[in-house]
């Protein structure tokens, strides 16, 4: 099941929706680096490639940067 939460990246409102399992890998690797979880995803949002998805950039730091 996805779980939708939104955002404030580059001054505009976003939403996004991944599997629950995702935001808690992402909210620990945040929490690993002191980080908020706003703070990481707007990290990957401004290194990510135009051409891919914010949800998909999200999944695929997950999955590289799991322990």
């Amino acid at each position: 099941m996805l779980t939708k939460r939104s955002f404030s990246l580059s001054g505009h409102r976003t939403s996004v929706a991944l599997e629950e399992e995702f935001w808690d890998a992402l909210a620990s690797l945040a929490q690993h680096r002191a980080a908020s979880l706003a703070a990481l995803v707007a990290e990957i949002d401004a290194a990510r490639p135009a051409e891919r998805p914010l949800a998909s950039a999200l999944r695929v730091y997950a999955l590289l940067h799991r322990g």
